[in-house]
């Protein structure tokens, strides 16, 4: 496995080391002593899985006051996904970075607690898995507005389908920052 830093610092790129013969393939997704070599030693309470058709955008959210790191990929089809760095005082604050995550590439990205996600369903649909080390809580559910020009996000469809909830997302500069996560060094 292959674990690449990415420009934001903590969001890694992801790439196993895959096994194939005729009857297929073996990739290994996850391993906790390796990450933990590599001093990751994160602790997944909850997975889930979304299925998306082409052209549905999902983001950007992230949770506060029990923010959730997220490991990430595509168990089927390709989307552009996203990390933004929400945490204040950080030197990267409002940036991000993509990566298209494809069935194929079998990429996943690491998003560290204090950064946003979003992702756009590039093919016709996606299955999509999240690995949490924390669970979903309501009450935290945050998010900010998928085209926030603050953020200057290059999404490859310009006008996606949204959810209402996600429509409504405030914009960056509009959230208190009692409300976003604090950066530390």
């Amino acid at each position: 496995m292959k674990l690449a830093e990415t420009d934001l610092p903590g969001v890694m790129l992801v790439e196993p080391q895959v096994f194939g013969d005729s009857r297929g393939e073996f990739f290994e997704a996850w391993n906790k002593p390796r990450w933990a070599e590599r001093g990751l030693d994160l602790d997944f309470v909850q997975s889930n899985v979304s299925r998306s058709q082409r052209g549905v955008l999902r983001g950007l959210h992230y949770q506060w006051p029990q923010p959730q790191g997220k490991l990430v990929g595509v168990l089927e089809g390709e989307v552009y996904d996203v990390a933004v760095d929400i945490r204040r005082g950080s030197p990267t604050f409002g940036q991000s970075v993509a990566a298209v995550l494809t069935a194929a590439n079998r990429r996943q990205l690491w998003i560290p607690e204090g950064f946003a996600h979003g992702f756009v369903v590039l093919s016709e649909t996606a299955t999509f898995h999240y690995l949490c080390t924390a669970p979903y809580l309501r009450e935290a559910d945050a998010g900010i507005r998928w085209n926030d020009a603050r953020l200057a996000i290059d999404w490859p469809d310009s006008d996606p389908s949204l959810s209402d909830k996600d429509a409504r997302l405030p914009f960056l500069d509009e959230i208190a920052p009692d409300r976003l996560p604090e950066y530390l060094p």
